[in-house]
């Protein structure tokens, strides 16, 4: 499976780490950007790159994107039809994310902002990453009958 990464500013310094963890687990890593640290760079335009690649891949790919909180990037990923973007906190949160809401798009918090955000130690990442790569969708009904009214409403946009 194909991961594609990318980050703002703020969360360059965790993806490049996440990345080599990634290789290193035998993932086939995708960097989509930033390449170089600019502090004027805006997260969307990276999300947005990102989470059209997955929602391209039809199931075939997943992605890992980073910002200072984490949600700037979920909230620009999940305007990107068929995307479900989470912010995970913790390796639980993550790994019920993919079991009853199929996430395919995970976005970390590098915390490198003008706001107080600590951020996630790049130990807290890792298992968060390895749960949320490590868990299967469960096809539930009642999570399929969830996906189902999502994917209808969304399409209600796209006229």
């Amino acid at each position: 499976m194909k991961i594609y990464i990318a980050s703002d500013h703020a969360g360059f310094e965790l993806k490049e780490k996440i990345k080599n963890h990634l290789k290193e687990n035998n993932y086939e890593v995708e960097d989509l950007g930033a390449h170089v640290l600019n502090k004027d760079d805006d997260y969307p335009d990276f999300a947005f790159v990102a989470a059209e690649k997955v929602a391209e891949s039809k199931g075939k790919s997943k992605a890992i994107l980073f910002c200072g909180s984490a949600e700037g990037m979920c909230i620009a990923a999940n305007k990107v039809r068929w995307v479900r973007a989470i912010a995970a906190w913790t390796p639980t949160t993550a790994q019920l994310s993919r079991e009853r809401n199929d996430a395919n798009v995970l976005c970390l918090s590098g915390g490198k902002t003008l706001v107080p955000i600590p951020g996630l130690s790049l130990e807290e990442a890792e298992r968060i990453v390895d749960a949320w790569l490590s868990t299967e969708f469960s096809a539930e009904e009642r999570h399929m009958r969830r996906l189902k009214k999502i994917e209808e409403f969304e399409a209600l946009w796209q006229k």
